[in-house]
């Protein structure tokens, strides 16, 4: 399906029946790296999976973007689709996006979770971030994901950049919106994230450091930290079914 988000085609899925609950994909990648996610919540939940604004199916910027731009797309999203109070899910560049949102106050959530998030500025080199936070470990998801079409192509894509000097993978203008994005600090919105909230991470997460997750616990009121000991910046994935039924327990009563 397809969305009119600020002149940008975007498209999603919807999976399932219930309250609703989105999910944000990270970086370079697309919806089909939650789909592990919705294919388990959606026998309680309407899921929404979302190819983000320059990523998947969805239509490019034309103009590299700040993370404002990326929280008011995911405001406009809901507003554009009429839900109401959903829980939201975020991986890496998604859960930045939710943390700029939610603490901007521009969306309402009923409970967040962050995986792996970014949104803390990190003390490397941008260079550094790309090439060992996504490109190293592209390599483990490979082997982690499904064989379904779309998580093909996203293999294939993935596959043919894995170990890359730099970030061909993305385009000009997403080159230049990570560069600004990287470079913004969300620390002072993560105490105006009010919803009960729970982050997953790995303890061996080189793109967003587990530094960054237990910052993030102590820095939002109502929060828990699950680490994944010997996991990556793809703690989910690595640990799907113990993931799964946490987010079970934690939404037993949001049904």
């Amino acid at each position: 399906m397809q969305v009119k988000i600020n002149d940008w085609n975007i498209n999603y899925e919807v999976m399932g029946e219930g309250n609703p609950v989105i999910l944000l994909h990270g970086w370079l990648a697309n919806l089909e790296t939650m789909r592990p996610l919705a294919n388990n919540l959606c026998q309680n939940f309407k899921v929404y999976l979302v190819d983000i604004v320059g990523f998947g199916k969805s239509d490019l910027p034309e103009h590299p973007l700040k993370t404002d731009d990326f929280g008011d797309f995911l405001r406009d999203f809901i507003k554009e689709l009429k839900i109401e109070n959903p829980i939201l899910i975020g991986h890496s560049n998604g859960g930045r996006t939710i943390i700029n949102a939610v603490g901007r106050g521009i969306v309402s959530p009923k409970k967040v979770v962050l995986i792996d998030s970014a949104g803390i500025k990190p003390k490397r080199s941008l260079g550094y971030y790309l090439k060992v936070g996504f490109y190293k470990t592209g390599k483990f998801i490979l082997n982690l994901l499904p064989n379904t079409k779309g998580i093909k192509e996203f293999k294939e894509k993935l596959r043919s950049n894995v170990g890359s000097d730099d970030y061909k993978a993305s385009a000009n203008v997403l080159k230049e919106t990570m560069k600004i994005i990287v470079n913004e600090d969300l620390t002072h919105l993560l105490p105006k994230i009010s919803v009960p909230t729970l982050l997953f991470w790995g303890s061996l997460d080189t793109a967003t450091p587990i530094s960054d997750g237990r910052k993030m616990e102590k820095l939002i009121p109502d929060c828990g930290l699950i680490e994944y000991a010997g996991s990556t910046h793809f703690s989910y994935l690595e640990n799907i079914n113990n993931c799964n039924a946490v987010l079970n327990e934690f939404f037993k009563n949001d049904k």
